[in-house]
């Protein structure tokens, strides 16, 4: 296998909580050629402290802080504005990794030259502890399959940025992570390809904006709307679409661990 190096992507906003978790399941990676790339979008908690001490302890750690709060998709793209890795992976700030994740999906992604993969993960609760849930990936995700629903939790996907160049997050205020998938496919031409090892760990935590479903609608909604440009009966039609997914298709590759 080539060791390519591999820009990890990962956006902070007071997760003092959380953040020493994440950055140690990437320092702790069975593949060695990473850099982590931390961008704080102006926390008010502890997180720039333990940010700083880790960049400060490996050089491999990049450190860089927005002066107001920006949003996800603006912090995001800052760290791949920088990032130089030939791949870029993700990780929130409050997830973590399994320790051969990068080692197992960069080999993948080389042994099938797909530019784009995901893997299935399991969901923890605040305390790291497993909830007996583990979302499947798919074998084959299309461009029409992942438009119809976000099948790729954004902390296992990977992306091969010196083939695709690099893929940004576009200004939407949610569902950004589901545009910039959707993107990297569409640039590839081919399908993304699906891990179904349990690479990374979801934390389910009960603050998080992305527990509220209902109150997710209309940025589904304006993801159809602003996004792909749809008029309003296509993008009702496709909310239409999207909701069958949601609640019909996608449990199906919800499995209890």
């Amino acid at each position: 296998m080539d060791t390519p190096l591999v820009s990890v992507i990962t956006p902070v906003y007071n997760s003092e909580k959380y953040l020493e978790a994440a950055i140690t399941s990437v320092q702790n990676q069975t593949y060695f050629n990473w850099e982590l790339i931390l961008v704080d979008d102006a926390s008010t908690d502890g997180s720039a402290n333990i940010a700083r001490e880790f960049y400060t302890e490996d050089s491999r750690i990049k450190y860089l802080k927005l002066p107001n709060n920006s949003g996800p998709a603006i912090a995001r793209n800052k760290a791949i504005e920088i990032a130089q890795g030939e791949y870029i992976a993700f990780l929130d700030s409050d997830d973590f990794w399994a320790p051969d994740k990068l080692e197992i999906q960069l080999e993948f992604m080389q042994k099938h030259r797909c530019d784009v993969s995901f893997s299935s993960y399991l969901l923890v609760d605040e305390n790291g502890n497993s909830l007996q849930r583990k979302i499947v990936a798919m074998p084959e995700l299309s461009y029409q399959k992942q438009m119809r629903n976000n099948y790729i939790g954004n902390l296992t996907g990977m992306y091969c940025a010196a083939t695709l160049g690099k893929v940004f997050c576009p200004q939407l205020k949610k569902r950004q992570d589901w545009a910039m998938w959707l993107e990297a496919i569409k640039r590839s031409g081919k399908p993304a390809m699906g891990i179904p090892s349990v690479l990374s760990y979801y934390r389910k935590r009960k603050d998080s904006i992305s527990t509220n479903k209902l109150g997710l609608l209309k940025y589904n909604y304006l993801f159809y709307k602003e996004f792909l440009g749809q008029s309003l009966p296509q993008a009702l039609y496709s909310m239409g679409i999207f909701l069958w997914e949601y609640f019909v298709v996608r449990p199906k590759y919800i499995q209890k661990n």
